[in-house]
């Protein structure tokens, strides 16, 4: 294999592998899937209203990735819920409920794109009583929506979700889909790769004739 072949040919393997991995491929939830999901939720959830909600947004499925963002006000002691030691954090607890759902998100390609601490309380706030204190707000990207109540039916789920619970004030989490192509790690990493490719060929020394 020549050099040049090489230079293009590496990143190229790198980028078609990170696609197909970061993509959904599969298209949007199928009837049998939103049937097999909703027999999972139905016994978990009591609010017929949520339990609807729930099911328009799986049968509204685009197929496309999307973004959970959350506004986070966590309690300043948490409750004392089994697993939960004396002197533990709000932050404490908190981490005991990622230790579930960090591998559970990466290896279906989703992640956090934002997280920080709020620097204020609300400057501006309109229709909504006491959400004027949040503590945190960040975004999470899911691959897709199959992806997302795969994570939340998982018996595993169900055993950490009272820890988030426990670590919370008050919560508000609502999907967006991403308007934004440019922020797509996928474009990212098309132009990282073929910039570094060109950089390297742009190095290798010309034949002469």
């Amino acid at each position: 294999m020549s050099a040049r072949w090489f230079i293009w040919g590496v990143p190229a393997a790198i980028y078609v592998a990170f696609f197909l991995w970061y993509t959904n491929l599969s298209g949007p939830l199928n009837p049998d899937e939103i049937d097999h999901f909703m027999g999972i939720i139905e016994r978990q959830v009591e609010d017929p209203a949520r339990i609807a909600q729930l099911r328009a947004f799986m049968e509204a499925d685009t197929g496309d990735d999307f973004l959970m963002v959350n506004a986070l006000h966590m309690k300043d002691v948490p409750d004392q819920i089994d697993g939960v030691a004396l002197g533990d954090t709000s932050d404490d607890v908190m981490a005991k409920y990622m230790e579930y759902m960090w591998p559970a998100l990466l290896v279906r390609a989703s992640h956090p794109v934002m997280f920080g601490p709020a620097v204020s309380n609300v400057l501006d706030v309109v229709g909504v009583e006491g959400a004027e204190v949040w503590t945190a707000g960040a975004a999470m990207r899911y691959r897709s929506r199959r992806d997302m109540f795969e994570i939340s039916t998982d018996p595993q789920f169900s055993g950490r979700h009272g820890f988030k619970a426990a670590a919370l004030e008050k919560t508000i989490a609502f999907p967006i889909e991403d308007g934004l192509p440019l922020s797509d790690p996928r474009v990212l990493l098309f132009f990282v790769l073929l910039s570094v490719a060109g950089v390297l060929n742009a190095l290798l020394p010309r034949k002469t004739s």
